[in-house]
């Protein structure tokens, strides 16, 4: 992928205020890996090299291990691995991503609900809004993975 504009040196305000988000969503409660786990597998439905490298750095660096990882694309097929908690962040992520094609049902929300209070439902979703649009923009702008996350990670 090659690099089509360095978006922080175009509009350092803009990626500022999405940084904004992002500290919130780091202390908003909601735990590191399950919103790291969250952030992978919508970077991985949105195809986002950068995001996906970036977020499985920083979960292999947190301990999560490389079969989890490699599993995440079928966690639904993996429930020993995966904690009802995960599962229901998951689900309701993928709902979110896959919008156009069909809104989350009433089935997908109460999972939701049955693991996630008032308040962190709606930082979970934030969260969600928040990693596709930074897959949009690293896209867009083609940004590829950084090496540095792979050499961390190891």
């Amino acid at each position: 992928m090659t690099a089509r504009l360095d978006y922080f040196a175009a509009s350092p305000k803009g990626m500022q205020a999405f940084g904004g988000v992002a500290v919130y969503i780091a202390k908003c409660g909601l735990a590191a890996d399950l919103v790291n786990l969250v952030y992978l597998r919508v970077s991985q439905i949105n195809g986002c090299a950068y995001c996906i490298s970036s977020h499985a750095a920083d979960l292999m660096r947190a301990g999560v291990s490389s079969h989890k990882l490699i599993l995440l694309p079928v966690w639904r097929e993996s429930a020993g691995l995966f904690s009802e908690r995960e599962r229901a962040a998951l689900q309701w992520a993928e709902a979110l991503v896959r919008v156009a094609q069909s809104h989350p049902s009433d089935a997908e929300y109460a999972a939701a609900r049955a693991q996630f209070d008032d308040r962190e439902l709606a930082d979970l979703t934030y969260a969600v809004g928040l990693i596709g649009a930074y897959n949009r923009i690293a896209i867009g702008f083609g940004r590829g993975p950084d090496p540095a996350f792979a050499a961390a990670a190891v």
